[in-house]
């Protein structure tokens, strides 16, 4: 077991970047019952705290950035479930540049530390997810060096669509620059309104922009139950929670049949 590394990114924040990121591993994990790790990479810790809420986890000890200072991420992950871990951050990783530029001196070193130090736990897990923030930084260069593909959140507005261009235009930029070895899993469009027509719009134009195939056929609407699971943890209680839910699953499916697309095509390379 080799685990897939997939990271979940746009360069403009609020677009859903960490719900996915959450849900996508809660689904494959529980449901699927295939081995996750999520790698919150945001100081923000938007990803660890909602994971915490949802499995009652009260006390955090460790964090991401206590395992880059030491040299090992094994002894910061948290379980969470059963098929279900975290590597949790928290506000003190804002330091992570600093840390990178004192403990380097080559900028491969610095960027390739997430992915050093994930390469024992590889062999642990189907799926590692790994949430970063909006921003072209120390957090995305190392979280797209250590990955296998990633996934573009797209929202349905026009920054948004110029973030998911500019996210894959620095993607060749890594892959020119420092061979980064990473293929676009895809675009999973996240509506604002559920029909409206600049988000109809915006789909459109990102499908002719990245390809047809390129853009999800699954779409994540607007449900209100998603921001009510951000003060709650996530719930599986009534048929709203449920709907939620199977949103996620129809996106982890189209993932798999994406994964066993590039597969396949490796293949036959």
């Amino acid at each position: 077991m080799t685990a897939k590394t997939i990271v979940v990114g746009n360069f403009k924040g609020g677009v859903g970047k960490t719900k996915v990121s959450v849900m996508t591993s809660w689904e494959y994990a529980n449901v699927h019952k295939k081995k996750v790790l999520l790698v919150d990479m945001d100081p923000q810790g938007n990803a660890s705290t909602l994971i915490a809420r949802s499995a009652g986890i009260e006390e955090i000890n460790k964090t991401i950035f206590d395992g880059f200072k030491e040299g090992n991420l094994q002894d910061v992950v948290v379980k969470v479930t059963e098929h279900l871990d975290l590597i949790p951050a928290a506000v003190s990783f804002k330091n992570f540049s600093k840390f990178l530029y004192q403990t380097f001196q080559n900028d491969l070193e610095q960027i390739t530390l997430l992915k050093t130090l994930l390469e024992p736990l590889k062999a642990n897990y189907d799926y590692i997810f790994i949430d970063v923030p909006p921003t072209i930084s120390d957090y995305s260069d190392n979280a797209m060096m250590a990955s296998d593909y990633v996934l573009i959140i797209l929202q349905a507005q026009e920054l948004s669509l110029e973030g998911a261009e500019t996210y894959v235009s620095y993607l060749q930029f890594m892959a020119d620059e420092y061979e980064a070895d990473i293929q676009v899993l895809g675009v999973l469009p996240v509506l604002l309104r559920a029909g409206g027509r600049v988000d109809q719009s915006t789909v459109e134009r990102a499908t002719e922009l990245f390809g047809e195939d390129n853009v999800f056929k699954n779409v994540i609407k607007h449900l209100e139950r998603l921001k009510a699971w951000d003060m709650t943890g996530i719930k599986n209680e009534d048929h709203h929670d449920r709907k939620a839910h199977q949103t996620f699953l129809d996106v982890v499916d189209e993932i798999e049949e994406k994964l066993a697309r590039f597969e396949e095509e490796s293949v036959h390379v």
